[in-house]
């Protein structure tokens, strides 16, 4: 006896770029990466840039990263170490104006964010976190990065995402901001997914006239071993409330 064939199953569906983009933050966060980033910030006179690198197993919390400020005019750059290990971030200024450049030791998932597009103690796994987020997420293209094929998608990152991890008196500046603008502010993020489907490069742009903040970051070595760094030796312990500055984030 014969029976009737099922209807042909149809092929899926392509998936939306909004989830492409959270699968590939996801992805990216339960990995390793070299990185190399970099934050520029414009207004009040005068533009300053933080530099960021180093490597960093970011679902183990171990890796080394330096942190370099630059200013507009000024030749001279503040710098910061921090390593990352066993759930603490160790960080210390190499040269302190009062000389102290002991170590100081801060739960990584304690740390805050103070200013715009910047991560709490300069977090890169924070970053991805930001681009998981994204709204309004489209495809922009393909196209070639740090010598990899990638595909360019663009989103927009609300001020829930804005103040992810702000501290709270942060958080409330920018709130008063949004309520008399009577909008989100103009937060755009881009990022580049390699063929692999992890991310390689994101860029987060918040533009204010004459002021803003754009944050690029490039991650290579996807997946490579990270070295567990050695913890400083009578690191004191520190709380959120008392760590700040634009070196820190």
């Amino acid at each position: 006896m014969k029976t009737s064939a099922g209807p042909a199953s149809s092929p899926s569906a392509p998936a939306d770029s909004g989830s492409v983009v959270r699968a590939a933050a996801a992805t990216t966060a339960k990995s390793s990466a070299r990185i190399d980033q970099k934050i520029e910030i414009r207004g009040g006179g005068m533009n300053m840039a933080v530099a960021v690198k180093g490597s960093i197993d970011m679902p183990g919390g171990k890796g080394r990263l330096t942190v370099a400020l630059s200013s507009q005019g000024d030749e001279k750059t503040v710098s910061l170490d921090e390593v990352f290990t066993g759930g603490t971030v160790y960080f210390r200024m190499p040269e302190e104006k009062n000389g102290d450049t002991s170590w100081r030791s801060l739960p990584r998932d304690k740390a805050e964010s103070h200013y715009l597009l910047r991560s709490p103690m300069n977090d890169p796994e924070h970053v991805l976190r930001q681009v998981e987020r994204m709204r309004s997420v489209s495809k922009v293209g393909e196209e070639n990065v740090n010598g990899a094929q990638t595909v360019h998608y663009r989103g927009k990152l609300d001020h829930e995402t804005l103040t992810l991890r702000m501290a709270e008196d942060r958080r409330a500046k920018f709130t008063e901001v949004r309520e008399k603008v009577g909008s989100d502010l103009p937060a755009v993020a881009d990022v580049w997914i390699g063929r692999d489907g992890r991310v390689v490069r994101t860029r987060l742009d918040c533009p204010m006239g004459t002021a803003g903040v754009t944050a690029t970051m490039n991650l290579t070595d996807l997946g490579k071993p990270v070295e567990t760094p050695a913890v400083p030796e009578d690191a004191a312990a520190v709380t959120s409330n008392t760590v700040g500055g634009p070196l820190t984030g």
